[in-house]
């Protein structure tokens, strides 16, 4: 196959930033996608529909002209978000979801939830006004080793909010183990779950062996083959209730390797090739369009793209850096590496 044309995808999780970091990332991401939903977790987090209005205008302003691409609104969940404001945001055509950060597991998730049930109001009154519920699935207990948090928190809190809220819609974003997918393809179809590409192209022998390779780095963190093996299975398979969603989370180079590496991968540049590769090596180039362009639209009972992108099997090389204005430089994940296929522009 040399050429793969796709319906125009949607990117279910994505941060863009804001400032001169938005202006440098933003055309990535609308080069090929059609909408994404936006992450909120900026400082100060996004926790008011009035804040993601004045947020999604300053995403529309820094997006180059005659690009086309529509920010999906997301509010940050707190412990001071009230059952109010989640009625005020199933009603505001913008805002599509609510973000659940554990205190501590990320970038930027100091203002949290620090225990899940003491939510579950909250859980329920977006049950109620049926808007999504996106989770960044993993304990923040110390004591946990940090490649069994996500597992832990399928057992000691998904399961739980899954079952005292049956008709809650929910995303488990960026899956990375085997039991996170079995336990998202046994629920019910209002459970869904989106796959980033390093979860999909890499273990965690690419962040740790040789030498640690921080632009690797992500929460969650890269687990073993036989986890990266389950994702692969779940995102080629077929499964409507898994989605593409990049989690492209851009840093400053500098802010990257550093004795401190913030986590997170800038994948946004050469998304839907990293995709490619995965479903070409799993021979599933033929499930690729669904991952990419229907599963998410459907969940979010949204209209499919008319549009469409093409990819070419063209073997070309990830430039080492972007850089934008302000002494803005990224490093892309695959910096400096060839990929075979190409997003024709």
């Amino acid at each position: 196959m040399k050429t793969l044309t796709l319906v125009r995808p949607d990117d279910w999780h994505l941060h863009v930033r804001n400032g001169a970091l938005l202006k440098a990332v933003l055309p990535h991401t609308a080069r090929q996608f059609g909408r994404a939903i936006i992450m909120p977790n900026l400082k100060p987090p996004v926790t008011s529909v009035e804040q993601a209005l004045a947020y999604r205008e300053e995403i529309l302003r820094a997006l180059p002209q005659g690009m086309a691409f529509t920010p999906l609104m997301t509010l940050y969940l707190t412990g001071s978000t009230s059952v109010e404001e989640i009625g005020k945001a199933a009603r505001c055509e913008h805002v599509y979801a609510f973000k659940l950060y554990p205190a501590g597991a990320t970038t930027h998730s100091d203002a949290g939830i620090a225990d899940v049930r003491s939510a579950y109001p909250l859980f329920a009154a977006m049950e109620k006004h049926d808007v999504p519920l996106l989770i960044h699935g993993e304990v923040t207990d110390e004591q946990c080793d940090i490649f069994d948090r996500e597992r832990v928190f399928v057992d000691t809190a998904l399961t739980g909010i899954a079952g005292h809220f049956p008709g809650l819609r929910i995303v488990v974003e960026h899956v990375t183990t085997r039991e996170a997918v079995q336990f998202v393809e046994s629920a019910s179809e209002r459970i869904a779950a989106t796959i980033t590409p390093q979860h999909l192209m890499f273990n965690r022998n690419a962040l740790l062996a040789g030498g640690i390779r921080p632009h690797h780095y992500c929460l969650p963190v890269l687990k073993r083959e036989s986890h990266r093996q389950a994702l692969v299975a779940a995102a080629t398979g077929g499964n409507p209730k898994f989605f593409l969603g990049t989690d492209s989370a851009p840093h400053l180079t500098s802010l990257k390797e550093n004795a401190c590496g913030c986590a997170g991968c800038f994948s946004a540049p050469a998304a839907l090739e990293l995709y490619a590769e995965v479903f070409e090596s799993a021979g599933a180039l033929d499930k690729l369009e669904a991952f990419a362009s229907f599963h998410g639209a459907d969940f979010y009972r949204l209209p499919r793209n008319t549009g469409t992108v093409t990819l070419t099997k063209t073997s070309w090389e990830v430039p080492a850096v972007y850089r934008g204005e302000d002494n803005v430089a990224i490093t892309p994940l695959k910096a400096g590496e060839q990929l075979s296929w190409q997003l024709k522009v």
